[in-house]
């Protein structure tokens, strides 16, 4: 187990911009580090996960919009 709390949108930027890391790069820390926090393996910072839940939220928007784009132009042809 992790002894020290993780920030959670630290350790996904890791001292990067929020634009300069990948929407498939924030859901994939997202998903190591609650998946890991749910089985009790990460410790968070639990103030802060609830505050960082932006990035992770912007990043979903972003990739819905995109697949309902693909769907869109696929029902078109």
């Amino acid at each position: 187990m992790e002894e020290r709390e993780l920030n959670f949108a630290k350790e996904i930027l890791q001292g990067r911009s929020a634009s300069a890391v990948s929407d498939d790069e924030v859901l994939a820390g997202a998903e190591r580090l609650l998946s890991g926090w749910m089985a009790g393996d990460l410790k968070m910072e639990r103030p802060k996960l609830y505050d960082h839940y932006a990035l992770l939220l912007a990043a979903l928007l972003r990739k819905v919009a995109s697949l309902e784009e693909r769907v869109k132009a696929l029902e078109e042809r």
